[in-house]
């Protein structure tokens, strides 16, 4: 993947949904693919029809770009992602965000289903990720640097943005949704944690693991983007959850907490754009 295949894919974007620049960007996790629709002046821009975007195969991910205006301001909505898991070389996992970024979009917002491992969590609770854990060995930065991109070394002290962070607990409160924060843990996936895994996620300061978000969060610091992100617990980790783990648990669990989900990102969305 290059600068001017992102750029391309950015100016694509311009061009079909007639708005030249965006300035926020919403990666939505499972069970939220239909969000974007949702929203006013929507237009929808299949990936298919974005050169260079991977398109998505995993079920609940859906394959839509959204432009829509937010209080007066453009933003661009991302309806589902493509994860490593499914053998996608990094770089196109964070082809979308990147893309963002050239698109104009000076804040992101990262969802995703997670697994919960605080004692203090339960499935259905949003969580704001106040920082991560990287167990997969695997960076979107490897290779040549593009400068263009950022630089070689990008500092990774303040990932998620203090600024970010505060409007998801200000739009959590005002909605009547519990305010929590918490580590990210980003395991490669598609299986399921084991419970010594969790276990050591757990003693290294994880509350919340995961297959995604990691890599887009990194490419998005390297490109000088304000990251926030949001964990729907779907369920509980394996060794502290008394059943076996689905992905039929998630898609439930995703499903039954898109209302609450939904009315703090309608408050939260407008203060992003700002």
């Amino acid at each position: 993947m290059s600068y001017e295949e992102v750029r391309g894919a950015a100016r694509t974007i311009g061009r079909v949904s007639g708005r030249p620049e965006h300035a926020a960007a919403v990666v939505l996790g499972s069970g939220l693919s239909s969000y974007g629709a949702s929203l006013d002046d929507a237009i929808e821009i299949p990936y298919a029809r974005i050169p260079g975007f991977p398109v998505p195969q995993v079920e609940g991910h859906s394959g839509s770009l959204y432009s829509a205006v937010v209080a007066g301001t453009p933003m661009l909505i991302f309806a589902g992602r493509v994860h490593a898991y499914e053998g996608w070389d990094l770089s196109d996992v964070v082809f979308g965000v990147r893309t963002a970024a050239l698109a104009g979009a000076g804040t992101v917002l990262l969802t995703n289903a997670a697994g919960g491992v605080g004692e203090h969590l339960a499935p259905g609770d949003l969580v704001a990720i106040r920082d991560h854990i990287n167990f997969t060995a695997r960076n979107p930065l490897e290779g040549p640097n593009d400068e263009r991109f950022g630089p070689r070394f990008p500092d990774m002290s303040s990932i998620y943005d203090g600024r970010v962070l505060e409007r998801i607990d200000e739009s959590c409160r005002a909605t009547g949704v519990d305010s929590n924060t918490g580590v990210y843990a980003w395991f490669l996936g598609p299986s399921y944690e084991s419970p010594a895994e969790v276990e050591m996620a757990r003693r290294a300061g994880a509350d919340l693991v995961g297959m995604s978000t990691v890599p887009e969060a990194i490419a998005l610091r390297h490109m000088g983007v304000a990251v926030g992100g949001i964990s729907l617990v779907t369920n509980l980790a394996a060794g502290i959850s008394a059943t076996p783990l689905s992905h039929d648990e998630v898609t439930a669990t995703a499903i039954a907490a898109r209302d609450r989900f939904t009315a703090m990102l309608d408050h939260l969305l407008p203060r992003l754009a700002a």
